[in-house]
């Protein structure tokens, strides 16, 4: 009989899983929370292509997607903008979220995988520490082994009990609340630099972009405090002061959401569950772009789990994903996490001055698609250090980056010392080494 794999959520990387699951002859059931037309925000997003191959995922016909248009970074003086020269072989695809819903849910289903939407996961069934099942506002279903695809504050992940040593919620600076809109094109004129991203625009922690696109602006303003819809109004004066394409009328979009801004989850796996995308934090730091590793870990999964001959699917089988992981992009995230933990400290002034005086350039803000998706935007490197203890005359900052160097160093280090197979115990004492060196230090 064919073992049942459950995945909790609609998370893409889960899905795209299930896809592979069930085309490989499992029993796939995928649980949601909406409706099926109602899957994805509405609005755009980047990633890059070459992880709906590596998934086994079609690529959607050429008129569902664009190449996106080269970022002008703009530190928070706005004297200094930075553009980026990515190759054209090397962009990102550019697409509207619900069309990729689209795109991996009509596969995965060709798979056999059945989909069960309108109907929100609101725990694990557990049988001692062993997750069996999940609960849902509509009854238990009960399974051989779970997929925590319910997103960045999952209540699967939540409801986990502490013995297997999984982080049940984010901690300050690892998300960011953001709020995005598409409004009305205020003006013809085509501006200088269509993509502007802002780095702690109008003095506070965080990032911002508008977008010139078409016959619309796109305008996203993310930070580490919440605020509202009606704060996100008035943040937006701010942006079209500097951008007069910007209009005032929403066209779409127009709310709230949360991502993680974080290294990977140090635990992603347990006896009968594995955490996926949003859920094992697997977004870039610094501005949270996620699609791209979700897809390539949804492989990773699907592989360990076809490879579990003794089909018990407990952390110890398991673990084999997570090592997977972060060899191939998880390690590569601590860096990245790094910097923005220092981001959460530096002064606008400061950061002026790394733009100001060339420290940080095209060279270190170009990302292309094969890079770490949009959050590869820091390429924080020996020779880039010695390049600003050489130019930094501020002690202050020159402290702060030499710190960075150095913890960057221990990160890598940390991330090599990871247990290729699994124990409770050393893997548990890895993780909360690991997960020390990201605790924000004022």
């Amino acid at each position: 009989m064919a073992k049942k794999i459950i995945v909790a959520g609609g998370g893409h990387g889960g899905i795209a899983c299930a896809a592979q699951l069930a085309a490989a002859g499992y029993e796939v059931e995928v649980y949601e929370k909406h409706a099926r037309d109602q899957m994805g925000y509405d609005w755009t997003d980047i990633f890059d292509p070459k992880s709906l191959r590596y998934a086994h995922l079609p690529m959607p016909a050429k008129d569902k997607y664009e190449y996106k248009t080269n970022m002008t970074f703009i530190p928070p003086s706005g004297r200094t903008p930075v553009k980026q020269d990515v190759p054209e072989s090397e962009l990102e695809i550019k697409m509207e979220r619900r069309d990729i819903y689209d795109l991996i849910i009509t596969h995965a289903e060709k798979n056999g995988a059945k989909f069960f939407f309108s109907q929100a996961v609101t725990g694990a069934i557990l049988a001692g520490d062993r997750v069996i099942g999940i609960e849902t506002e509509k009854g238990q279903v009960y399974g051989d082994m779970v997929i925590d695809a319910c997103g960045c504050e999952s209540v699967l992940r939540a409801s986990l009990p502490d013995v297997c040593g999984i982080q049940k919620h984010t901690n300050a600076f690892e998300k960011f609340y953001v709020y995005r809109a598409f409004y009305n094109r205020a003006s013809e004129e085509e501006p200088e630099h269509p993509y502007k991203v802002y780095m702690l625009p109008n003095g506070r922690m965080g990032i911002g972009w508008v977008a010139c696109e078409g016959d619309y602006s796109d305008l996203l303003i993310g930070e580490f405090e919440p605020f509202t819809v009606e704060e996100a109004e008035q943040k937006a004066a701010f942006f079209r002061k500097d951008n007069p394409v910007l209009g005032d009328k929403v066209l779409r979009g127009g709310y709230m959401v949360e991502i993680p801004v974080r290294q990977p989850l140090s635990i992603m796996v347990a006896d009968g569950y594995a955490a996926i995308g949003d859920s094992a934090f697997m977004t870039v730091p610094i501005i949270g772009s996620g699609l791209a590793d979700a897809f390539k870990a949804s492989k990773m999964l699907a592989e360990t789990i076809i490879a579990d001959k003794s089909e018990t699917y407990s952390a110890e089988t398991l673990w084999p994903y997570q090592v997977k992981y972060y060899k191939a992009l998880g390690a590569g995230m601590a860096p990245l996490a790094l910097v923005k933990l220092l981001l959460a400290k530096i002064t606008p002034a400061q950061l002026d001055y790394l733009f100001d005086n060339g420290i940080l350039g095209a060279d270190e803000l170009t990302i292309t698609a094969d890079s770490t998706s949009l959050g590869s935007m820091l390429s924080f490197n020996p020779a880039l250090l010695a390049k600003a203890k050489s130019l930094i005359k501020d002690k202050e900052l020159t402290a702060m980056v030499l710190k960075l160097g150095k913890d960057i160093g221990r990160a890598a280090a940390v991330c090599a010392t990871m247990p290729k197979v699994y124990g409770r115990y050393p893997v548990q004492r890895w993780a909360k080494g690991y997960d020390k060196l990201f605790r924000l230090k004022k």
